[in-house]
């Protein structure tokens, strides 16, 4: 005998299942350039079942926008729970982010950026507060272990951190064709630090520089 799953829970499954769905295809061809009709194909169902859920594919960008950002935040959040050294920290997070970018085949949030400018703007806020409290908790415990200049102005260089990890993601200043993510990140990275650490954290840099070039 089959259990029959009410229907609210049957409703729920779906949404999360077109969610899911949908945010992977944003992420490999780009918010623009998947279709209602592409989500549907991809999952075998019919485009007016997405419809009882969402009533526009604007609906279902938010609401992937939404999922990311959280998912990457929790991600983060387990990151942070290490109480790793700040500069250790930091190349963890790096590490992190370079995972999730690995399923971009695309240019998602240049598209999402020029397509749906209101919900852009919204997530790129949102992602201001979250990373803003996280660096700049990264840069007082580097300050108080002696790793980071004691005459760096927290607020400023947080606001810069932020400014260039987003900055370096802009495809018209850093084309893919020139910068390739991963050299990217990781060129950004040192140069953040250089500009911040004591000698005592400029060796703890290097040797993390050493180690992720064997």
């Amino acid at each position: 005998m089959f259990l029959k799953f009410p229907t609210y829970l049957r409703l729920h499954f779906m949404k999360n299942n077109i969610i899911l769905k949908a945010a992977e295809l944003f992420m490999k061809l780009g918010f623009k350039s998947v279709t209602m009709d592409d989500i549907a194909h991809q999952m075998g169902i019919s485009k007016k079942t997405i419809y009882t859920h969402f009533n526009n594919k604007e609906t279902i960008v938010a609401v992937v926008t939404d999922y990311v950002f959280e998912n990457v935040c929790n991600d983060l959040d387990k990151i942070f729970e290490l109480h790793q050294n700040p500069i250790e920290e930091l190349y963890l997070i790096k590490k992190r982010v370079l995972e999730y970018m690995q399923k971009e085949k695309a240019s998602p949030w240049y598209q999402l950026q020029k397509y749906y400018p209101t919900i852009f703007a919204n997530i790129k806020q949102r992602q201001f507060g979250f990373m803003q409290q996280c660096v700049v908790k990264n840069l007082n415990r580097g300050l108080e272990l002696e790793l980071y200049r004691k005459n760096i102005e927290v607020q400023f260089v947080a606001r810069i951190y932020f400014n260039g990890i987003t900055g370096i993601k802009d495809e018209i200043l850093f084309p893919y064709t020139m910068f390739e993510g991963e050299p990217l990140y990781e060129m950004y990275l040192e140069y953040h630090l250089r500009g911040i650490v004591t000698p005592k954290g400029r060796k703890i840099l290097n040797q993390l520089i050493q180690s992720n070039q064997d």
